[in-house]
């Protein structure tokens, strides 16, 4: 209930900062999620791909229940139609990488178990002259038990990983089958925003990059000088996007904003005995420039809401898988449109040349800068990829190819692997090579050649777009 209070100007206009943040517990919660416009971040949506299918029945059908009030911004479509490849990618990579970890940690163990057998065997001889305890343990724990006991856990465990690449998304579902985008097309239908002015999309994003980004205004700020302007814009787009939508009626009074993205420039971090809640920037200026007011929910919120509001029936497993693939789900990702424009930090390039064990004059038969970026990034996911080095903290995924095996080319300047040299490169009959690729290796030396030849060898093998 308002107190006579909040009738003083200063405490009506400010009273975005004054409050800490919405209360799981306010007594308007609920007409956010009965009465407003419900707008899902692209990682809401994404994160679809992450559970499993029944979960993913239950979050659907909860969905279903504010089907009349989503509405869906030219900006989360486009960067979830763009980024669905990536994370039904990142699926399977993890799933291979997890069945090599599995072998190598297996036969780690074994050797273990056989050094330790050793070890208390020495023992037994140096300081008892027991040798039939010796004879005792050769037996009881023999290289062929050890042995046996190993190829039973490494089938049980492996053929547990199998299961997992069998399951419902496989890699061909990014072109066709894939149960996701259909049932997401199907739940927005038609209330979607079609792409904005050429022009205005220009002046916002020229907004974003000289005025909101330098005086860190939220939202997107935290992304200045990732990838392009335009790139490092899209949480601007989105918000003024939403903004012309919300201005549009005069009924639309209510807007909840559910995403994954708690980073600072969203959230106001915690301090002076307030806890971390949404920017009070934000709700103050959809209120001042559409008169609606904002509510900003984590999805693990938002579908505890739903439940609560509008029956929806989700299981307490469901909730932990949710709240798991908020976690987990990767958002920064250096592709080749990020990468010509991206420079890398100078140790993470250090540290790539000194694991793929190459000097960085190679950089100096590269001319052309957009092929030289390109080619650093590729060496930095590449090394990280096949365990060359650890990652740094925060190191970006990357997501870019130098060659890949398919019957047409991804591009009509990537060049066929005949290019490439016989009997360093194992696909040339079936290959197609990027064409900064091509010249760099070409212009190496022998030994530079032969090391980025395998490099790209190893990684086409396990990337799903090869073919066995």
């Amino acid at each position: 209930m308002k107190g006579p209070e909040d009738e003083y100007p200063l405490i009506r206009q400010y009273r975005d900062w004054i409050q800490n943040g919405p209360s799981e517990d306010g007594p308007d919660r609920e007409q956010f999620f009965t009465q407003g416009t419900v707008v899902l971040d692209t990682n809401v949506l994404l994160s679809l791909y992450e559970y499993t299918p029944a979960a993913r029945e239950q979050v659907l059908e909860a969905l279903r229940s504010v089907q009349h009030r989503l509405w869906l911004p030219h900006q989360v479509g486009l960067e979830f139609v763009q980024n669905r490849h990536r994370v039904i990618i990142g699926r399977k990579k993890a799933l291979e990488e997890a069945s090599r970890s599995l072998q190598k940690k297996l036969g780690e163990a074994r050797t273990a178990i056989v050094d330790a057998r050793k070890l208390v065997q020495d023992l037994l001889i140096k300081y008892a002259q027991d040798a039939g305890a010796k004879e005792a343990l050769e037996s009881e724990i023999s290289d062929q038990t050890v042995r046996a006991m190993h190829d039973g856990w490494s089938k049980t465990l492996g053929d547990h990983v199998q299961r997992l690449k069998e399951y419902d998304l496989a890699v061909s579902s990014v072109n066709k089958d894939d149960p996701v985008l259909s049932k997401v097309a199907s739940l927005f239908g038609d209330k979607i925003a079609g792409p904005p002015d050429p022009v205005e999309l220009r002046r916002r994003v020229d907004e974003a990059s000289t005025y909101r980004f330098p005086n860190r205004i939220p939202p997107g700020f935290a992304d200045e000088g990732k990838g392009t302007p335009l790139s490092s814009s899209g949480d601007f787009l989105l918000w003024e996007e939403t903004i012309g939508h919300m201005a549009d009626s005069p009924d639309r009074s209510r807007l909840l904003f559910v995403s994954n993205d708690t980073k600072d420039d969203w959230y106001q971090p915690a301090g002076n005995g307030l806890s971390a809640r949404p920017w009070p920037s934000l709700a103050s200026e959809l209120r001042l420039r559409t008169g609606a007011e904002l509510r900003i929910e984590t999805p693990g919120e938002f579908y505890r809401g739903v439940n609560r509001y509008l029956n929806a029936e989700i299981a307490a497993e469901t909730y932990a898988e949710i709240d798991r693939a908020a976690k987990n789900l990767v958002e920064i990702v250096i592709a080749e449109q990020e990468a010509v424009h991206t420079q890398p930090p100078p140790d993470l390039i250090a540290a790539a040349f000194d694991a793929a064990g190459l000097d960085e004059s190679v950089l100096d038969t590269i001319s052309d800068p957009p092929s030289r970026l390109l080619f650093i990034w590729w060496l930095i996911g590449v090394t990280a990829q096949l365990d060359r080095r650890p990652p740094f903290e925060d190191e970006p995924e990357v997501s870019v190819m130098p060659a890949t095996r398919s019957d047409t080319p991804p591009d009509a300047r990537w060049l066929h692997g005949r290019r490439l040299h016989l009997g360093e490169w194992p696909y040339r009959s079936s290959s197609w090579i990027a064409p900064w690729f091509a010249q760099t290796v070409n212009t190496a030396s022998r030994h530079e050649r032969q090391i980025l030849q395998q490099l790209a060898a190893r990684q086409l093998d396990f990337d799903p777009t090869g073919r066995e």
